[in-house]
């Protein structure tokens, strides 16, 4: 019996062994960049490990570009389920550092706008919320085509500065209740890498690859709640209402699947969103709207500010309502409050803060202002506003490859919006530009982007389509 035992106790460890050894073998021969290629390419599904395995390399160079290259396209076509999407998500949120607010004595927040032209709300918000009790670390790109970047926008204020340390950051969100940076190399890196090379093969429009770069990103954050922007219409990446739907619900899933609340609301993007478009002409409207002196076509702005930092106030239990959290922002807004957060974060992260006061010091005198005139009478019946993006990119107001420089006081006033009747010669909005050079080379885009039609369009605006929860 003793022998037998013992006999059993050795076989017992030795199959142990081997098939041990034999399970790092499959998984070793699986987790080599051709064989993950392979799989995906096949429409295979992908373990959380074969995923961890792929953004690992992507982070640690041992991927070269072709090979992420080739998976980005496999996956692109054959696409990847809610499980590997989640799993994506994770591994890109593990690449880096997460940030750690339980110090706070508040809730934490933050809002993701898909983007758009005009869109400036993430400035309003920011000081909404904070005021309303919210902490909101709020980390924003750069503009790139036909949309505006926050970071650019910011920019515009001198001295404001926007590549703040983790050490800054946290300091700055106590401090003033929000901040607002750019992406350092610490958080989700793989990112980066990952973006750019969907970029340079045509793989950026994959619903589960854009949800892991977006939400990778915000739950960096260490937020309890999220507010996301799906933007549809002429000017937005998702330019059909269905596409948007489908992004908002799978950005929502991946939200909630980590422990976020999360909400996504589809808005109109048909037309610019506010009056101006253009880094310092929208701050120069933020501020305007803070100090409780704006004009009607600033309100669209003003109006899905309160919507999106109301969602936040609910999420986050400040307010047991929407009408009550609508009160509470309306009192944030109407006390200054608001305005006083923005001014201490501007002071905080090294800008002049004397912009609150006077936000005419963003507006440059030097610019040469030219009407862009109505060709016929009529009403507008519709607005491209990607065309009115790209036309303030042109003359410099934006980016057309990462390294193109900013100049950040040129764009445009919509002086006109859908519905407006406009007679032959009327200006449907005026251009701030550097000289007649820069006029002549946008001045027929702009005018084209408009229609004019003999009848008024009767279709009721609505600047929140739909609600995602």
């Amino acid at each position: 019996m003793p022998n037998e035992r013992r006999f059993e106790k050795i076989f017992s460890k030795y199959f142990a062994e081997v098939m041990w050894s034999k399970e790092v073998l499959i998984k070793l021969s699986v987790m080599n960049p051709q064989d993950l290629i392979r799989k995906k390419r096949d429409n295979g599904r992908f373990s959380p490990d074969e995923i961890k395995e792929f953004v690992n390399g992507v982070s640690d160079g041992s991927w070269s570009d072709y090979q992420i290259a080739a998976l980005l396209m496999a996956m692109f076509i054959n696409g990847l389920n809610l499980r590997e999407q989640n799993a994506l998500t994770e591994a890109m949120l593990n690449s880096g550092k997460t940030f750690d607010f339980s110090d706070l004595d508040g809730p934490v927040a933050d809002k993701h706008s898909t983007g758009g032209v005009g869109d400036k709300t993430s400035i309003l918000i920011a000081s909404l919320a904070a005021a309303c009790g919210v902490f909101v670390p709020m980390i924003s790109g750069r503009g790139l085509g036909h949309t505006g970047g926050t970071l650019d926008k910011l920019e515009s204020i001198d001295g404001y500065n926007i590549d703040l340390s983790t050490d800054e950051f946290h300091k700055t969100l106590k401090k003033c209740g929000f901040a607002m940076s750019g992406q350092t190399v610490d958080i989700a890196p793989a990112d980066k890498r990952l973006y750019s090379l969907r970029d340079a093969t045509s793989t950026i429009e994959s619903v589960p690859m854009i949800v892991g770069s977006i939400m990778s990103k915000k739950l960096a954050e260490g937020l309890n709640a999220l507010v996301l922007d799906v933007k549809t219409g002429s000017g937005a990446f998702m330019k059909q209402e269905r596409d948007a739907r489908k992004l908002a619900r799978a950005l929502v899933r991946t939200g909630k699947a980590f422990g976020v609340k999360t909400e996504a609301l589809i808005t109109d993007m048909n037309q610019p969103l506010g009056k101006f478009v253009g880094n310092s002409l929208e701050i120069f409207e933020c501020i305007k709207i803070l100090q409780n002196d704006f004009d009607k076509l600033m309100k669209p702005t003003l109006d899905l500010s309160v919507e999106l930092t109301s969602r936040i106030l609910t999420m986050t239990r400040i307010a047991s309502s929407a009408k009550a959290a609508k009160a509470i922002v309306k009192n944030a807004l109407e006390s200054g409050k608001a305005l006083e957060l923005l001014k201490l974060n501007i002071k905080q992260q090294g800008g002049n803060a004397k912009v609150c006061d006077k936000p005419e010091m963003l507006c440059d005198k030097g610019l040469l202002e030219v009407k862009v005139k109505s060709p016929e009478t009529g009403f507008i019946t519709e607005i491209d506003a990607a065309e009115i993006g790209k036309a303030v990119a042109m003359i410099g107001g934006g980016r057309f490859v990462p390294s193109d420089k900013i100049d950040h006081f040129v764009g445009y006033a919509c002086d006109s919006k859908i519905g407006s009747r406009v007679t032959v010669h009327e200006p449907l909005g005026t251009l701030y530009c550097r000289n007649e050079g820069q006029a002549a080379k946008v001045l027929a885009k702009l005018q084209m982007a408009y229609k004019i039609g003999l009848e008024k369009n009767v279709r009721k605006f609505e600047l929140v389509k739909e609600v995602i929860s």
